[in-house]
């Protein structure tokens, strides 16, 4: 999974730092001089990529039908609550359902979900 970053460093900021997701890499992105290919641990053996395309005004990021909806990560139960906290102490509009999951967005408006569930498990329900 790729997506677009319009702002390097605050992307760093969001996942690194609010997130706690280590970057994990970042290279030149070889089909576009200038622009990076940037990479985030977040958990399971997976990454999180993105790319940022400086001058080529992508515009915002948009919801549409047939494209991303939603990326869900599973976190365990304990980093969820920690996470919780994290996002309501810096300001980020989210919305809990279900007591498990918290929806919201990035920076660039690409929506995320925290699952307080172990991979594999949705809900307490084997999906995997």
């Amino acid at each position: 999974m790729a997506l677009i970053s319009s702002d390097v460093e605050r992307t760093i900021k969001f996942y690194q730092e609010l997130l706690e997701f280590p970057l994990t890499e970042i290279i030149e992105n070889r089909d576009y001089k200038g622009s990076n290919h940037f990479f985030f641990d977040i958990g399971n053996g997976n990454l999180l990529a993105f790319f940022d395309f400086p001058g080529l005004d992508l515009g915002p990021y948009q919801e549409v039908l047939g494209g991303l909806h939603h990326i869900a990560i599973s976190v365990d139960p304990a980093t969820w609550e920690r996470l919780r906290g994290k996002l309501e102490m810096a300001g980020v509009p989210h919305q809990i359902e279900s007591g498990a999951s918290i929806y919201f967005k990035d920076p660039d408006g690409a929506r995320l979900e925290l699952l307080a569930d172990h991979l594999g498990e949705m809900y307490g329900a084997r999906v995997l």
